[in-house]
């Protein structure tokens, strides 16, 4: 059924576990307003995830094949076929579980990203479904509360405040630092549809295989090392890939060369500004895919990656004075992300990934009439204050 344009599954009639579509379906708690499918999975974050049917979203998650839906108050999901998630053979073993979200905490204060957990012992069955479920709190970044950082972020700006009215849940992912970083080199002056295809192919063509499902054939995506190989260029620019396919196969082997598999995931537990610096050392990767590695794949949630299309929501709701930039240099690019980053504090990622999403043509039919016309005042007292400040400036120059 739609809920405010949004396709929702019933709740279950009883328990976790519940027999849908032949298969059977499990939830983890999860209201809708800290995550909504519809938007995350589709807004440019991630690649993969496919509307396979209204609602139901399939992708390839930790070397698995997971089919999501969500309803008002849970998050539901199968996994069909991949690598097994490591599963003790004893008969009781002690896990992590997790407890609700709590508020937001700055970056690197707290172990386990701020996460509450308590040990609880559970046979080796459902260990497997504790081991999934901490994958997809883990993705989802389900221990941070959305709701808190939404309070915090509208009360520091109108603006955002009329725009989360209609763009709820919407948070980023802790992806996989390969898979996020080579992706976004193949988003250079590309489209979400055309990334997508560019990273099927990739994964087709240098992934292992794990299963067919629904006539579709779902690959992992390719290590470093397969990336690395000396045809690797030849190959991908037969598949379209264009210039990006010199920089694909550079960096990989630039990793290899001088660093390890693992290099990208160690990026996470230094500072932004290091790691931001370190990726721009690869070929092909400039400070905007720097800047979205750091935010969606090493935790530095205060990353703000900068295009033409968050340029533009910057000099037209914050930044007036921008409509006189003919172009986005290094200098524009700093003071953009400076800007939301005073305005939102440590996760201002996050909040300029809402203004981001709510921006795309995709989700225009998202947006109620209301908030179109709310937002009308609020971007002219911007340009009124900043045409005042001008002339201020001006006439004390004189």
């Amino acid at each position: 059924m739609y809920k405010n344009n949004i396709f929702l599954y019933p709740c279950p009639v009883s328990g976790r576990k519940n027999q849908m579509m032949g298969t059977n379906w499990r939830s983890i708690p999860c209201k809708i307003a800290e995550l909504r499918l519809d938007i995350v999975l589709a807004c440019g974050q991630s690649f993969r995830w496919k509307e396979i049917k209204p609602g139901l979203w399939r992708s390839v998650l930790a070397k698995k094949v997971w089919t999501l839906k969500q309803n008002d108050n849970e998050l539901f999901y199968q996994i069909h076929c991949g690598h097994e998630l490591e599963t003790p053979t004893d008969d009781k073993h002690e896990v992590k579980t997790f407890s609700k979200p709590k508020k937001a905490q700055k970056q690197g204060n707290s172990d386990n990203h701020g996460t509450r957990v308590k040990k609880e012992v559970l046979p080796p069955g459902d260990l497997y479904f504790s081991n999934a479920e901490s994958t997809l709190f883990d993705y989802f970044q389900l221990q941070t509360s959305l709701g808190e950082l939404y309070k915090k972020w509208s009360s520091a700006d109108a603006n955002f405040r009329q725009v989360a009215a209609d763009f709820t849940g919407i948070r980023m992912l802790r992806q996989d630092p390969t898979e996020n970083l080579f992706a976004f080199i193949c988003s250079s002056n590309n489209n979400i549809s055309r990334i997508s295809g560019m990273v099927e192919r990739m994964c087709e063509k240098y992934g292992d295989k794990l299963c067919e499902l629904d006539g579709q054939t779902y690959y992992t995506f390719p290590d470093i090392a397969k990336l690395a190989s000396e045809n690797v260029e030849q190959e991908l620019r037969s598949l379209g890939f264009g210039y990006r396919a010199k920089y694909i196969n550079q960096t990989a082997k630039y990793i290899m060369q001088n660093h390890n598999d693992n290099w990208l995931q160690s990026l996470r537990s230094v500072s932004y500004e290091d790691a931001h610096s370190e990726l721009l050392k690869l070929p092909g990767v400039g400070s905007k895919v720097a800047d979205c590695v750091c935010l969606m794949s090493l935790d530095k949630h205060s990353a703000i990656p900068v295009d033409t299309h968050v340029w533009q929501i910057a000099s037209r709701d914050y930044m007036p004075k921008l409509t006189k930039t003919k172009s986005l240099t290094d200098k524009v690019y700093k003071e953009i992300g400076d800007f939301f980053r005073n305005l939102y504090g440590d996760y201002a990622g996050w909040a300029h990934s809402v203004l981001f999403s709510a921006d795309l043509k995709k989700f225009q039919d998202l947006k109620t009439k209301k908030i179109r016309q709310d937002t009308q005042p609020i971007r002219k007292k911007r340009l009124n204050e900043s045409t005042a400040k001008t002339k201020k400036k001006r006439k004390q120059e004189k």
